[in-house]
């Protein structure tokens, strides 16, 4: 993440150390300086999203990264910077909680990410990778997705993607979008009029009610235009999965296994958690029998599931929070006794 985020083009980078997320400051402390960036280790998680609202307002690509509760504690800056409309990328791998909990994995945070987790009305683009090649490719296209829609993007990952290894391609940046000019930038007048980057919009109707009106327009158009998802097995999937970033890629295992069996399993991975892919799950609410949400929380994920099938299907849930983690076996057998559940059903109407 780290290194693609330079290949992006990013020249400054503010955060705070919290396990299980040390290794991306620490390798941007080495690499800043060398592409004639700046790297800065604030004082605390508030200071460093501030200073990313700074950056941005001054025309750097910049990011800034941490794990649950320091990206709680950002959570203020995030609302500024999301009514300024300032690009930035921000990477939340999450951890056990609530409270300080534990630095195992966990998806207990999607709330926080995909509703808007400071004050007022207003998004991210949030984007789950599974692998990380796939960690490496969002992120570069997450800087695109940034400036082209002037707002912030968050990577959200979680302690087993920011701890594990395997092998990625370093791919040479290559701009996804024709961005536009950054005409919001505060770099010294130079004849042209002053402009004013500033969150505090005191009139009401032709002030901060058109702002908010202007940012929801924004939003719909986002939703419209960004939508990435992966379907494995679904044509003719009787049970369904609906799982997200590392968690999914599990889940692929325990449909492999279900088919191997005769069960009729298919998965459904969103990667962008906001906007949220809703066809995939209309579709296929229209032609399995049941639907299984698996995450790394007491159930948060699962709420935007159920909105997208609307009733059109049961939705069963899998998932705890504080650290657990699903296996391949343990979501197989959750599949079997639905599977054998459904059976059972169906025998009971003949």
């Amino acid at each position: 993440m780290a290194e693609a985020a330079v290949q992006a083009g990013c020249r400054f980078f503010a955060g705070y150390p919290i396990t299980p997320q040390n290794e991306v400051p620490e390798y941007m402390s080495k690499r800043m300086p060398q592409v004639g960036g700046v790297f800065v280790q604030a004082e605390s998680e508030i200071a460093a999203i501030n200073m990313i609202f700074g950056a941005s307002a001054a025309g750097a690509r910049c990011m800034t990264s941490s794990s649950s509760p320091g990206v709680s504690l950002k959570q203020e800056g995030i609302s500024y910077i999301a009514a300024a409309e300032l690009p930035c990328l921000i990477a939340n791998m999450q951890r056990g909680g609530p409270g300080l909990g534990n630095i195992r994995a966990s998806q207990a945070d999607y709330f926080q990410a995909v509703k808007g987790g400071g004050h007022g009305d207003y998004r991210l683009i949030v984007l789950a990778p599974a692998s990380l090649q796939e960690l490496y490719n969002l992120t570069m296209n997450a800087f695109d997705w940034a400036d082209y829609y002037r707002n912030p993007v968050m990577i959200l990952g979680d302690g087993i993607l920011g701890q594990m290894a395997e092998p990625v391609e370093i791919l040479p940046y290559e701009p996804i979008l024709e961005l536009p000019e950054k005409d919001f930038v505060l770099d010294g007048c130079k004849g042209r009029k002053p402009r004013v980057v500033k969150t505090l919009i005191l009139k009401p109707a032709d002030g901060l009610i058109a702002h908010n009106e202007h940012l929801q327009e924004k939003y719909k158009r986002i939703e419209s235009e960004l939508s990435l998802c992966e379907e494995y097995q679904t044509t003719d999937a009787e049970i369904v999965i609906a799982a997200y970033g590392i968690t999914a890629r599990i889940a692929k295992g325990a449909v492999r296994m279900a088919r191997a069996k005769g069960i009729a399993a298919g998965l459904i991975r969103p990667i962008t958690l906001w906007p949220f892919p809703n066809e995939p799950f209309i579709s296929a609410a229209k032609t399995a029998s049941q639907m299984l949400v698996v995450e790394m929380s007491h159930g948060q994920f699962i709420e935007d599931v159920k909105l997208a099938v609307n009733g059109q299907c049961p939705v069963e849930f899998l998932g705890k929070g504080g650290g657990w983690y699903p296996t391949e076996e343990i979501i197989l057998e959750k599949i079997e006794s639905m599977a054998a559940a459904s059976a059972t059903a169906v025998k009971g109407k003949l």
